[in-house]
């Protein structure tokens, strides 16, 4: 006779948890939006050009029959939506599925699930952005956990940067990109008519399969969808 598998929670909703947890406790909010979603929270109000490649075809799932609307491309627009609706100081964390354009392998899926934060006040600065990063960090990683920012480009912010965490894997050391982050735009608060002048924040985006696959030792991101029980035993060894 087979062995017996119990169930239990599935390692990304295992993740998800103890991603709020640890936000909660740092003082943050959690927000929701629409998966369906308009070009202009998706794009437009972040500072995403007409012209920019992540509105092409092979990025972005667009909609028969909807023009103008997009399966979301990042929880990003949640951000756009919560500004449009609330007044600072506050922080938030966006957490949910969202959808690409794109072949899948090892490291990519069509649908994945994305954490965004978001924190806006007076005098915000990367110091702040880098020590909640590290905060979350070690506490969902270990303490020993190392952090680093590696300037690159986003629409959305300015600065921006690449997320890595260093990582032991087959007995080496090794930086792991984990998302990106960076000060929010002053375009993108002018879209939501925050006065750019007055309020700084800055905004950060980590892909939640990719947290996972470092968490549990998972080697391709696609066991995560294909209802396999084989991932309890992530989940049973990591409660």
């Amino acid at each position: 006779m087979d062995q017996e598998i119990k169930g239990t929670l599935h390692p990304l909703t295992l993740v998800l948890e103890e991603i709020y947890a640890i936000f909660v406790k740092q003082g943050f909010s959690i927000a929701t939006g629409p998966e369906l979603e308009d070009e202009w929270h998706n794009f437009d109000a972040l500072n995403v050009p007409a012209d920019h490649p992540a509105r092409d075809m092979q990025d972005t799932f667009f909609i028969k029959g909807r023009p103008g609307f997009v399966m979301r491309t990042h929880t990003s627009p949640v951000q756009i939506r919560f500004m449009k609706e609330h007044t600072p100081p506050f922080a938030i964390i966006a957490p949910g599925k969202v959808f690409r354009n794109e072949s899948t392998d090892a490291t990519h899926e069509a649908q994945f699930h994305q954490i965004e934060g978001l924190v806006v006040g007076e005098n915000i600065t990367v110091e702040h952005l880098k020590g909640t990063l590290l905060s979350f960090l070690k506490e969902f990683f270990g303490e020993e956990t190392e952090l680093r920012l590696r300037p690159s480009f986003f629409p959305f912010v300015e600065p921006g940067f690449e997320v890595d965490v260093k990582i032991v894997r087959d007995g080496q050391e090794k930086w792991l990109e984990i998302g990106g982050a960076g000060m929010v735009h002053p375009h993108v608060f002018e879209a939501v008519e925050y006065d750019p002048k007055k309020v700084t924040g800055f905004a950060f985006g980590m892909g939640v399969d990719r947290l996972a696959n470092v968490k549990f030792g998972v080697t391709d991101v696609r066991y995560f969808y294909q209802g396999d029980l084989r991932l309890n035993q992530w989940s049973d060894e990591n409660k």
